[in-house]
């Protein structure tokens, strides 16, 4: 999930608030202040900087000294601009990576190695200089009060900046490196949030929340109610910070409508009396974890919990989105199989296009063949043209013609559009199948939201996590020609 970068900002300073008050407690009050950058960390500054990395790295004065200095130079990164930042992370990039002579000279005494005892030695050797002295800051920053989450915030800003200050690209991954070993999911804990839980946990929830914006409190109140679970991991060095969470609905049958599971006006169910539980919203809280995946295990363990509190639920199916649905289509779905629209779809799109218009209604048979077989291209412009009608949705005469046609579309989207290693395009569809669900059912007009119908026109796939089926459907898509399991309705769909 992306997060605000002034939000992000105002995370950071919160945290390195807290670290100032660890440093005046280490009796480093003078160093904190004699260590001063101008904003923009102009060339006069960057010696003064370079020197406080070396002492870091050098761990000059002993461990409390440097960890001292590591925290003033998180004092100082809160004082700088947007360029400061940059440029303190560059320096950091730049003159503290791999020393290339260093690794070469230590590679030929692995070579030159008499004996099984030197080649030990001198392959720790190369081990030590392929370690960038850069990793040693960041190890410190690591050992504050709060350092974790400034590292996985500092993160969030390599991702954002590295494209614009590709000399980030090899920090990025260092700290990434780092934060996959610390947030190894054999140290996380599973917490279910309800409405007891702390004012400020619940307001993260509503900051977080990625797929359905929650409206107000009573909406959240509503989410946390006693047919509906929350769940989310936490890592020990933040115990306050969620780092994913899924919101569960307790409901009999598999949902295809997320506006009724939202409905603030609902009467909340006997979860007793539930056969299944929905995943409606899984969502990312910490843009520097991006990369670094344990949603699978969420799921898995989410499953274990409400099969053990309710045996009564015996299906596990999300409610998902197809977030790429809609750019897919205005860029490749002139690729899909079948005719895009019959002849009395078209009528009727043409209809509505013409009288919006005041044009007579076009021939419905022009554009639906041509010497090289049938050609979508016409069916693909009108398709567009009949979502760009104001309200669309409301109008159901459109809303019966399009049905088919975005379902045909979607299915070809999901099941047959890849990237070039395989995976599925869509990154929702890719999570799930990772994790061995199957696509399930495609639900039309389960998501009417602006960013539902931006997103995918309103339309929703539920993806089946069958217990019996996991672990053969994940090999069967982690396996080199990337097999995607799917129900026999959605495959047909994709066919059409």
């Amino acid at each position: 999930m992306s997060v605000n970068s002034a939000d992000q900002l105002g995370v950071l300073d919160r945290a390195w608030a807290q670290i100032a008050r660890a440093v005046r407690g280490m009796g480093s009050r003078r160093n904190s202040d004699e260590f001063l950058l101008k904003p923009s960390v102009p060339k006069s500054d960057e010696s003064k900087l370079v020197s406080a990395f070396q002492e870091c790295v050098q761990r000059r004065g002993g461990e409390v000294r440097a960890r001292a200095r590591a925290a003033s130079l998180g004092q100082a990164y809160l004082g700088l601009s947007k360029d400061g930042r940059q440029r303190f992370l560059e320096i950091l990039a730049e003159r503290f990576d791999i020393e290339d002579t260093k690794v070469n000279a230590v590679m030929d005494e692995v070579r030159a190695a008499a004996d099984s005892s030197s080649r030990v030695r001198a392959e720790e050797r190369l081990r030590e200089a392929l370690e960038p002295p850069r990793i040693e800051v960041l190890r410190q920053f690591n050992a504050l009060p709060n350092g974790v989450k400034f590292l996985v915030d500092l993160r969030a800003d390599l991702i954002r900046w590295q494209r614009e200050k590709p000399a980030l690209s090899g920090l990025e991954r260092d700290l990434k490196r780092l934060l996959a070993n610390w947030f190894d999911v054999g140290f996380l804990e599973l917490k279910q949030i309800d409405w007891s839980a702390p004012a400020q946990l619940l307001e993260k929830l509503i900051k977080y929340e990625a797929v359905h914006r929650i409206r107000s409190w009573g909406d959240l109140k509503k989410r946390l109610d006693f047919d509906r679970r929350c769940y989310a991991f936490f890592h020990p060095r933040m115990p306050d910070e969620p780092l994913i969470f899924v919101e569960v609905a307790l409901v009999n049958g598999i949902a295809g409508d997320v506006g009724e599971l939202l409905n603030e006006s609902r009467s909340p169910a006997d979860p007793t009396s539930a056969d299944t539980a929905i995943f409606y919203s899984i969502s990312n809280a910490q843009a520097g974890l991006a990369g670094i995946s344990f949603g699978d295990f969420l799921i898995k363990r989410v499953v274990a919990s409400l099969s053990s509190e309710l045996p009564n639920i015996k299906t596990f199916a999300t409610l998902s989105p197809i977030p790429g649905l809609r750019a897919w289509m205005r860029s490749e779905s002139s690729s899909a199989a079948g005719t895009l629209l019959s002849d009395d779809e078209r009528i009727v799109l043409q209809g509505f296009l013409a009288t919006a218009n005041n044009k007579p209604v076009a021939d419905p048979k022009i554009n639906t063949s041509s010497a090289h077989g049938e050609d979508k291209t016409g069916d693909r412009q009108l398709i567009e043209r009949a979502l760009e009608i104001p309200d669309w949705q409301k109008k159901p005469d459109i809303v019966q013609a399009l049905e088919q046609p975005l379902k045909r579309l979607a299915a070809d989207y999901l099941f047959n559009s890849k990237r070039t290693d395989g995976r599925a395009l869509d990154p929702v569809a890719h999570f799930h199948l990772s994790n061995g669900a199957r696509m399930e059912r495609l639900n039309w007009a389960a998501d009417l939201s602006e960013n539902g119908l931006k997103q995918s026109a309103g339309i929703m796939i539920n993806y089946l996590y069958k217990l019996s089926e996991i672990d053969e459907n994940h090999e069967a898509y982690a396996a080199p020609n990337r097999r995607i399991i799917a129900s026999t309705a959605v495959k047909a769909s994709a066919k059409h």
